[in-house]
């Protein structure tokens, strides 16, 4: 076969793939990319060829697509496209609409300061999609927060981003002292973080204080599911958190409607899997009216609701650590099994420190979970309708084995 006929094919197989209308735009090196960013109109589609992709300046993303034909950046062969950034900022999305899918995207600074964020969304990101990518070795891989806009200088917010099946690690503990959250998120509305792998995250200088993920700067009505946070698995040190909404707190000027009384609303966690982490799994800072159903946390301090504006409903979930009030934060409880002995949950499930959640005998959670919760489906997506709701993120009840 020449190589003509394998270039036809290859755009064969794109346009198979590709909406009805879209260009087609095969890049294979770095001016390519950055040129069909340029160009990209909606319902495009920038297909990254295998290889390595060494990128040495932000590349900006300033065009929008639409709701109903967002532009899509993706690469032919899921994870075959690696894109190395010694670069600030990797991917600085400004627009509206995009998909960014099957990427492989690692920070290769020589400071580490150097090396903030794969994706930094700003104002207008609305709708962006990242999706079933690899990214390792930034100190906040995934960054959203407002941005001025217009002679007023008004804060506009990204909204309704979706960040599902994608892995973020550190290989390392970063040597610095900026902050340390795989997905940090300062504002916005109805943030989905959903089925993502977050794990082995550490910040090695100031606080030495890290996160998974965190939605804050009054931000509202995200939601957490479905994500397996092992805060540490191949390397340990710092103080390592797992899921927040209100994370450290914000500066009012960087809030929604310039203020953090609240630094998020109507906020969601359910059926996620977080453990070892030396601090709280789950963390409500200043988190007013949030619904915690159906976790399993493992070898973490636990839960902790912190600060009057902290409002909270926790149901069915189970956990090593205690589920505490602190400061004034307030919450209702029902269904809950909390201060497990580490001992006695690993008799529990095969490999817990691993996050192997498969049952040995989980007897104390099938069907003793309290009614009133709306979670509908576990941890695998497996329907929880068999009876009472077991206790967890998983169902156990035969009929999946995620």
């Amino acid at each position: 076969m020449t190589h003509g006929s394998t270039g036809m094919l290859l755009l064969v197989a794109l346009a198979a793939s590709a909406p009805a209308g879209a260009v087609i735009r095969p890049v294979s090196d770095v001016a390519g990319l950055q040129a069909a960013l340029a160009a990209a109109d909606p319902g495009d589609e920038i297909v990254l060829a295998a290889g390595s992709y060494l990128v040495e300046s932000n590349l900006n993303v300033t065009r929008s697509g639409t709701p109903c034909a967002p532009i899509r950046l993706r690469a032919a062969t899921a994870h075959a496209a690696l894109l190395r950034f010694d670069t600030v900022e990797g991917l600085r999305v400004a627009a509206s609409d995009w998909r960014f899918e099957d990427l492989s995207i690692q920070g290769e600074c020589g400071s580490d300061d150097s090396c903030e964020h794969a994706f930094h969304l700003l104002s207008a990101a609305d709708r962006t999609v990242l999706r079933n990518n690899r990214v390792r070795d930034f100190n906040a891989p995934v960054k959203g927060n407002g941005e001025p806009v217009g002679p007023g200088g008004t804060y506009v917010f990204p909204d309704d981003v979706l960040i599902e099946r994608n892995h973020f690690h550190g290989t390392r503990a970063r040597n610095t002292a900026n902050p340390v959250t795989m997905i940090d998120v300062v504002g916005g509305r109805r943030w989905i973080v959903r089925g993502n792998l977050i794990y082995d995250f550490q910040k090695a200088l100031g606080d030495g204080i890290s996160y998974a993920a965190f939605l804050k700067g009054n931000s509202r009505e995200g939601l957490f599911e479905r994500n397996l946070v092992m805060c540490a698995r191949n390397f340990t040190g710092g103080t390592r958190l797992g899921l927040s909404l209100g994370g450290g707190g914000t500066a009012p000027q960087f809030c929604e409607d310039g203020s953090c009384n609240t630094e998020h609303q109507n906020g969601i966690l359910r059926n996620n899997l977080i453990v070892n982490c030396s601090d709280v799994g789950i963390y409500l800072n200043r988190a007013q009216d949030t619904l915690v159903d159906h976790n399993t946390l493992y070898a973490t301090a636990g839960i902790d609701v912190r600060f009057p504006t902290s409002s909270a409903t926790l149901r069915n979930n189970a956990l090593t650590g205690a589920i505490r009030n602190r400061d004034g934060g307030t919450s209702t409880q029902s269904g809950n099994l909390a201060n497990v002995a580490l001992a006695t949950m690993q008799a529990w499930f095969q490999d817990p420190v691993n996050a192997d959640f498969r049952a040995l005998d989980v007897a104390a959670l099938v069907d003793q979970g309290a009614g009133g919760t709306a979670v509908i489906d576990d941890y695998c997506g497996d329907d929880r309708d068999d009876g009472l709701n077991d206790i967890g993120a998983v169902e156990y009840d035969g009929e999946a084995d995620c």
